[in-house]
């Protein structure tokens, strides 16, 4: 794919991502109206200094104006995932989806085993955690207390501090979990 329609299109997604017109990233990243126009139609072929004024001025990496949009529908299998295990075993994550330039979330299924708990130190400033329980029951413990949730319940919460997920049921408990990361 032409790299110039690559860059529009990233342009595009990033900006409005933002609620920036183009005179608010014409005054973040110093570059004019017209050329960012231009830019965003693919008119123009914008040398390697314009794009890193346009990332400063989006808070973005460099790259995130350059790598092509995946736009194929993907199936990811739970077999195929790599599990991942804490030390003892007992808790198990299933990686579906990572944070990427386009993505500011991961995606994730843990599961822990009857009797156990996991403890995480806690993710990057201002994110944020969504759970869904799948089956049995978990209790999270958080900065503001603890919270017992069953089948089919969810909560979310500011995740930058420690926080403990512990199986406090029958069995093993399944759940889903998104780490957001805003902008």
């Amino acid at each position: 794919m032409d790299i110039n329609f690559i860059i529009a299109e990233n342009l595009k997604i990033l900006r409005n991502e933002r609620n920036l017109s183009l005179g608010n990233l014409s005054k973040l990243s110093g570059i004019s109206k017209v050329m960012l126009s231009q830019i965003e139609k693919g008119e123009t072929n914008p040398t390697i200094n314009t794009i890193w004024k346009i990332a400063k001025g989006l808070k973005v990496p460099y790259t995130s104006l350059l790598d092509e949009k995946e736009n194929n529908t993907h199936v990811i299998r739970k077999s195929e995932i790599k599990t991942q295990y804490n030390e003892e075993g007992h808790y198990r994550v299933y990686c579906y989806y990572t944070s990427t330039a386009f993505r500011n979330f991961e995606f994730f299924q843990i599961e822990i085993d009857e009797g156990f708990s996991y403890k995480s130190i806690g993710h990057s400033k201002k994110s944020q955690e969504y759970i869904m329980v799948l089956e049995g029951e978990l209790t999270l413990k958080i900065s503001n207390g603890i919270h017992k949730l069953m089948p089919n319940d969810s909560v979310s919460f500011l995740a930058e501090g420690e926080h403990t997920y512990v199986n406090s049921g029958i069995g093993i408990v399944s759940a889903t979990i998104i780490n957001f990361y805003p902008v």
